[in-house]
């Protein structure tokens, strides 16, 4: 059985400005390939209703899941759950339970909520809170769409929480082997590896290291056997090209 699949949704004006730097995305992608769900597509868009929902329309028809990330706290322009109530066709407003998390944490620190901070407890109709246990505002998951803070460490918080619940794949694993040459000459051979074993995925990344041009090969896949199988390939080809070990093999993914 293939592992589910994902995008992710990155919203925000801040991003798509260069004022704030994503790292949300990136904090995904390694966290769905750890348990065996596969990121297919980054999506960014900005604060803008409509832009949100057609988005959204668009990946959760697409994917087992979508991941949402900004767009969900007390101020204007924070629209994200408005848009996501709207793609579902359902009704928002303050509910009991997620009003219940913000007033607990805030009583925490000596507060009550503002009617601007009562904002991050506006939930749609028929959704599931996934907890939040930074600030105390929650994030959601209706359907397969799973909406979570921009903040980084809040969105880390909320994944931390809502990852446990989903149902899983397979984990994808990943080896290294550095060839002291560039990409070109190693080309033709990585395209036959390819080809021949299409269950991985095989992808070459140039690199400089003084006067050293240097291509690091990454494959990629859910069969140990078959990895190493093209880890001794790249060996024997790296061999050829350049002599006496320059070859490392990591298990990062």
């Amino acid at each position: 059985m293939p592992n589910p699949t994902a995008a992710v949704l990155v919203i925000g004006d801040e991003i798509l400005s260069g004022r704030t730097r994503e790292a949300n995305a990136h904090h995904l992608a390694g966290e769905l390939t750890r348990v065996g769900i596969d990121l297919a597509e980054i999506r960014v868009v900005p604060d803008d209703h409509e832009v949100i929902v057609a988005a959204l329309n668009a990946l959760r028809e697409r994917y087992t899941h979508v991941f949402t990330s900004g767009g969900i706290g007390p101020t204007h322009d924070d629209i994200t759950a408005d848009a996501v109530a709207a793609a579902f066709g359902v009704g928002i407003d303050v509910r009991a339970d997620a009003r219940a998390l913000l007033e607990e944490a805030l009583a925490g620190r000596g507060a009550t909520p503002t009617a601007d901070q009562l904002r991050m407890a506006r939930i749609p109709d028929g959704a599931t809170l996934i907890v939040n246990g930074v600030s105390g505002a929650p994030g959601f998951s209706i359907g397969n769409v799973h909406v979570m803070a921009g903040v980084p460490s809040i969105f880390v918080a909320m994944l931390d929480a809502l990852l446990p619940t989903l149902a899983a794949g397979v984990p994808i694993r990943s080896r290294e082997v550095r060839f002291d040459v560039g990409e070109g000459r190693v080309a033709a051979q990585l395209r036959q590896l390819a080809g021949e074993l299409p269950q991985l995925t095989v992808g070459s990344y140039p690199f400089t290291d003084g006067d050293l041009r240097g291509t690091n090969v990454v494959v990629r896949g859910t069969d140990e056997a078959l990895l190493e199988d093209a880890v001794a390939r790249l060996e024997a080809v790296r061999a050829t090209l350049q002599g006496p070990p320059g070859f490392s093999a990591g298990r990062g993914a």
